[in-house]
């Protein structure tokens, strides 16, 4: 079923049940919580675009998640599309009392919490490609699945989104190497239970670390993304911004969430933003 065919009516795929935004709200906006507002529509552009023109107006723990998305975006302004309902296609917004320096991990903090909340809810197994990539394993091949895009709001607030492809099948793919849970032999692709496992996750992590004053040590994170991320030990290149590339193998994660390449030379260089491509297996 394509995007078009599926935004034609709440049941007009029955393979790809709507969300239940009422039971969505009960279980995850609560007093004290995190999530203060979650809402659900049927079709939109960006989530992130949405939530970032309300940002203003809005308490920190704003969630928004669309059935289906039109102009979703990734690094670089690459596009992501899905049939709708097919997918989890949501954005948080988030206003941490923590030095801005540490912001720029909220999208590996989110990594990690998606990774971790749907290993609980999904069965599958996923791995986290520097710096904002979720991965999966089909028939033995390493494939992603989906990606998360942080963004400045306002003075205060960074939006993140999280688009993930769930019941995508081999057919409806965008693009070679792409994947889905369901591709992944995922036990579960309800999307209720997916999506509440990921924001509990992410509420979890998030309050871990700002309780740590964003600390990436203090509050576990570099460690659990180091230990979830696919990247590390691998020869890679990294296609940085000004067309300049870097061959080496990435090593570590420094502490402000920069990839450590060890260069042909010798040295060591730590990229902060750009295009990674896996060029070989981990050693093992």
């Amino acid at each position: 079923m394509t995007s078009s065919q599926g935004s034609g009516g709440r049941w007009s795929d029955l393979d790809r049940p709507p969300l239940n935004e009422t039971a969505l709200r009960r279980a995850l906006v609560l007093p004290d919580g995190l999530w203060t507002s979650l809402d659900v529509v049927p079709t939109t552009g960006s989530t992130n675009t949405d939530l970032a023109a309300r940002a203003g107006d809005l308490p920190e723990g704003a969630v928004l998640v669309a059935e289906e998305q039109t102009s979703g975006r990734g690094r670089l302004d690459r596009t992501w599309t899905a049939p709708a309902r097919s997918g989890i296609f949501v954005s948080v917004l988030l206003k941490p009392d923590v030095p801005a320096h540490r912001w720029g991990w909220l999208p590996l903090l989110t990594g990690v919490a998606a990774a971790t909340g749907l290993a609980k809810a999904a069965g599958v197994d996923m791995s986290l490609k520097w710096p904002n990539d979720l991965l999966v394993s089909v028939a033995g091949e390493e494939r992603k699945a989906g990606g998360i895009l942080a963004e400045r709001a306002g003075a205060d607030g960074v939006v993140v989104g999280l688009g993930l492809n769930v019941t995508l099948r081999e057919d409806e793919l965008p693009v070679p190497g792409a994947g889905s849970l369901l591709l992944a032999g995922a036990v579960s692709t309800d999307r209720d239970t997916l999506l509440r496992s990921v924001l509990r996750s992410l509420a979890q992590w998030y309050g871990e670390w700002v309780r740590a004053g964003g600390d990436p040590a203090a509050s576990g994170l570099q460690e659990a993304y180091a230990a979830g991320c696919a990247t590390l030990g691998r020869r890679i290149r990294a296609e940085l911004p000004g067309e300049r590339t870097l061959e080496g193998e990435a090593v570590a994660l420094d502490g402000d969430g920069r990839l450590v390449v060890a260069t042909e030379g010798g040295g060591t260089e730590a990229v902060g933003a750009g295009d990674i491509v896996h060029v070989r297996t981990p050693d093992v």
